[in-house]
């Protein structure tokens, strides 16, 4: 006969401590039922579930008591029965997902809440992972990043309801949150495509333009209505390109070399292009930004409008060839991963306007970064606490993972 004990052990984390109970359970020929570590300010919690002959359970424990006082740390036993165990393993063969919840900081209130709405849609938490560094007191970041990831199991109750609890909880409580299915997708994500203006830097291009050429108001009025979603792109476009007419080209170049990029990107595009991924803009700005970003970051792909220049060097208030509005984004992400073999569900898109709905929707993971409403009240999940490298964590990334260059 044999018996089911969980074995825990609880203390002061300290090297050669695992491979010490290891080494008496080896003596015995144990079997490893399950077996999970986790450490959190060199205090150790290590469980496991082994299978035992009955003869030899009691030596077992013995040993285990004696060299868990000779090393200063605390164990419990509790046996299992066939039925509890049996039971168990049926449960593992539920769905599982994966809840990202990240923010400048993390406080109880709010991972009471999620871990609250977890239950209240019957699921299950298998365990809690930290993917932020740890943050100094002394010495904070100027722009700190918190980050836990609960990897649950089950079918929720409501996904639709989850989905809007998780949104509102996002609006309310200064976080953001992605629920993903815990997939092979998920893991392998391959190709990620980013709007470029009020995305990839914090400003719109062409109201840029407008400025220097001293009809922003106008521009921007026209801009707002499009991203809102409450007039076609290709209008807004074409109307907004009409009052650019006669605006020196050198002017570009300027405002070129003097982008403001949105927090995060530098650190982003690094890791990014360090584990391969594909990156794409697909942007209704302009071309001559996209490229300029292109070359400062290695970007892969470039897709955006091209302005009509004259031979003087100004702009003719026309563009040249398709515009690139919302739905030529999603045909373009779709394009592109075919050319890189690259299935749909392991790719990325990141915006914030209205045309950038389709292109969100049609990706594995769509992502409104700092979005309009209209956006994140369509979008799967949302960014608006933090900086654009807030996209790893949705990716998995832990922090410990990167090199100092991308911290």
């Amino acid at each position: 006969m044999e018996e089911l004990i969980l074995i825990r052990i609880t203390g002061e984390d300290r090297p050669g401590l695992t491979a010490s109970i290891m080494e008496i359970l080896a003596r015995y020929d144990v079997d490893i039922q399950d077996i999970g570590q986790a450490d959190i300010h060199s205090t150790l919690s290590l469980g496991i579930l082994i299978r035992v002959d009955e003869n030899n359970s009691g030596r077992v424990m013995k040993d285990l008591l004696f060299k868990a006082s000779e090393m200063s740390v605390n164990i419990r036993f509790y046996p299992i029965t066939m039925e509890e165990y049996e039971n168990w393993v049926n449960r593992q063969g539920k769905n599982r997902y994966i809840l990202t919840v990240l923010g400048r900081k993390l406080k109880a209130t709010q991972i009471e809440a999620i871990s609250r709405l977890i239950a209240d849609q019957e699921l299950n938490i298998d365990s809690i992972v930290r993917l932020s560094g740890r943050a100094s007191i002394q010495n904070p970041m100027k722009r700190t990043r918190a980050c836990i990831q609960f990897s649950v199991r089950g079918t929720p109750k409501d996904k639709e309801v989850l989905h809007a609890e998780l949104m509102r909880m996002s609006r309310e409580m200064e976080i953001d949150c992605s629920f993903q299915t815990d997939n092979m997708y998920r893991r392998m994500r391959r190709l990620i495509c980013f709007d470029m203006d009020s995305t990839l830097i914090q400003t719109e291009v062409i109201d840029e333009l407008a400025r220097k050429h001293g009809v922003y108001e106008k521009v921007a009025a026209i801009t707002e209505s499009a991203m809102r979603g409450e007039i076609d792109f290709k209008e807004s476009f074409t109307e907004r390109c009409k009052l650019l007419k006669g605006l020196d080209v050198s002017v570009m170049r300027d405002i070129a070399e003097n982008l403001p990029f949105t927090e995060g990107v530098d650190r982003l595009m690094y890791v990014l292009k360090k584990y391969g991924y594909k990156i794409a803009i697909l942007s209704g700005g302009f071309t001559f930004f996209g490229e300029y970003i292109q070359k400062k970051y290695g970007i892969d792909y470039v897709y955006a409008n091209e302005l009509e220049i004259d031979d003087t060097g100004h702009l003719t208030g026309n563009y040249v060839g398709e515009i690139v509005d919302g739905k030529r984004k999603a045909e373009l992400l779709k394009l592109i991963a075919q050319v890189e073999k690259v299935d749909l569900q392991q790719t990325i898109a990141v915006g914030d306007g209205a045309n950038d709905l389709p292109m969100l929707s049609q990706a594995g993971l769509g992502i409104a970064f700092h979005a309009k409403p209209r956006v994140v009240a369509n979008a799967q999940q949302s960014i608006n606490t933090i900086g654009l490298d807030g996209v790893l964590y949705f990716l998995g990334f832990k922090d410990s993972y990167l090199d100092e260059k991308a911290q």
